[in-house]
Formats: C-alpha cells, structure tokens, sequence
C-alpha cells in the first residue's frame, strides 16, 4: 500500500481480494470515474474480483469459464469439516469454554458460504446483491475474530464459560462488531455517507474505517488470541503439549495469509486465470481452525478438568 487504507496495489496484485467488490462498485456507479475501470474491470458482465487486477478469474460463463471453481468446492468441504467439528464440540459437555468455542466454529461457517459466493466470481461485478453479500462478509469477518478473542479471554476463567457473564458481552460486542462493519463496507460501495466510507478522493481506493477492520482489527485479535493462550498453557495449566496446537495453527494461519498475497498471482497467472491462491488459503484457514479444536480439546481432557479448571 502506498499509504495506510489505500486499496489500489492491493486490488491489483492480489487475485479474489473480496473487499475490491466495494470499490468496484464505487468506480462503476460514478460516471466520471467508470473510465478509471480498464482491461478485465472494464466489462462488469465478465470482470473479476479486484479492479484492473494483472489477473483475475472471469465471471462464470464468461469465455467458458467456471468462475472460481477451486475455492468454491474448497469452501463447501471446508463447510462439512466445521460441522464436524462443531458435533465434536457438542459431544464434551463438561469441557470449558465449550460454547464460546461452539460460537466460533458457528461464525467461521457462516462465512464459507459467503466468501464462495463473494469471491468465487459467481455474480455481476457491481451489482447491488455482490456489493450486499460483500458488506455482511466483511462483518462476518470482523466478528470472527472478536470471537477468537473471547475464546482467549474465557480460557482465563476471568468469568465463568457458559454463564450469562460470558456470553452476555460475546454477543453484545458482536453485534456491535458486525453492525459497525456492515455499515462502513456499505457506505465505501454506496457512498450513503461520507463519515466512515470512502476517501474524499474515490480514485484513491482508500477507506481506512474499512482496512481497519478488515485487515488490522484481525492481526490484532490473532496476536492477543495467541500470547494469551500460550499464558494460559504455560503459565496457568504448566503444560507443553497442547502448545504444539497453538504453534501450529499460528503458523499455518499466517502461511494462508501469504499464499494469499504472495503467490495467488503466481498461480493465477500460471493456470491463465483458471484458479489463484485463494483456494490453498482457505484450506489453510481451515487447518488453522481444525488444530485450534485440537488445541482446546487438549485443554479440556483427563485430569485437568478436575485440577486447574
């Protein structure tokens, strides 16, 4: 990014980035800015996620093309995995933490369909109904990682799990979280107002509101998520294995991240435009989230039920 909010470079370079569908309608819906739209943005009918993106997946049945194929049957097996994981969750009824973690697996589901749907070149760039599901994914987003932090801050036993203590301010906070995303990622595509959407200056794809909570609010939320937990594992439970969880789904979470921006060109380019990184991310995320289960379950096993907890 040339300057902090800005989503130029970012639409460009980094093939199905779904927050570009905000900015594309931005453009598209303004006359004397429709003529920034150039190359593969330039058609709605057939343009990408991103705008003038160096490569992207054309719009279904654009040329033959199948959309985003890829990541949409990742997205829908990632959907059968979190299932599993959430009757798995249900099954230990005495476990701590058991519905905060319920919770979280319930927000990351929500968001698959989403994001296939968003990012999986399925509908008309800069239609109002993409620009719609865009918005309630970015705050399906923003609340996913309000609710991995509360997972961190139940672990403490600061409140009882389960209790309306607990719960109380989880779903107070997330409808906040969500409600204020939604409202910024709709005023950046619908220039509803100028107070929280975009930059005075529309060609500067910028809307800090909206980086904020799509990109800085997330790393933030994942840092403290981690320190916390490994506080807890270490600190509190004096245990070492359960770590390993913790470490691995920490580094897979940020290998995702990189294959996303790093090389979802590379593979975009190498396919000619038939898939892009966003397929190997979400598979990622998936495993991230599969061994923060299996983080939690080793928490919550044998006799440290019945000792710390």
């Amino acid at each position: 990014m040339s300057r902090f909010g800005d989503f130029g470079d970012i639409c460009a370079n980094v093939p199905s980035y779904t927050w570009c569908n905000l900015f594309y309608r931005q453009l598209s819906e303004n006359s004397n800015l429709s003529s920034i739209l150039s190359g593969v943005s330039s058609d709605a009918t057939s343009a990408p996620v991103g705008v003038n993106p160096e490569c992207g997946i054309p719009r279904v049945g654009s040329n033959g093309s199948v959309g985003n194929i890829a990541n949409i049957v990742v997205c829908a097996l990632s959907m059968i995995v979190v299932v599993g994981l959430i009757i798995l969750t249900e099954r230990r009824k005495a476990a701590v933490g058991r519905v905060e973690l319920r919770n979280l697996l319930a927000v990351y589901f929500i968001t698959l369909p989403f994001q296939l749907i968003t990012n999986g070149s399925l509908l008309k760039q800069g239609s109002t109904l993409l620009v719609v599901l865009t918005a309630i994914h970015a705050a399906l987003v923003a609340t996913l990682f309000w609710a991995l932090l509360a997972n961190a801050i139940i672990s403490t036993q600061v409140v009882e799990d389960g209790s309306m203590a607990s719960l109380a301010p989880f779903y107070i906070f997330c409808f906040l979280i969500f409600g204020g995303t939604l409202y910024i990622a709709l005023d950046v595509a619908l220039g509803i107002t100028q107070t929280l959407g975009p930059s005075s200056n529309p060609r500067e794809l910028q809307s800090v509101p909206l980086f904020v909570m799509t990109s800085l609010w997330p790393i933030i939320a994942t840092i403290i998520y981690f320190v916390v937990m490994l506080y807890v594992i270490l600190g509190m439970l004096k245990e070492l294995r359960p770590t390993l969880y913790y470490i691995l789904a920490g580094v897979v979470f940020i290998f995702s991240q990189l294959v996303w921006f790093l090389l979802g060109k590379v593979i975009c380019d190498s396919s000619r435009s038939k898939v892009d990184g966003s397929f190997l991310t979400t598979i990622l995320e998936t495993t991230a989230v599969g061994f923060l289960f299996l983080g939690w379950r080793a928490i919550t096993e044998g006799s440290w039920d019945n000792t710390y907890y």
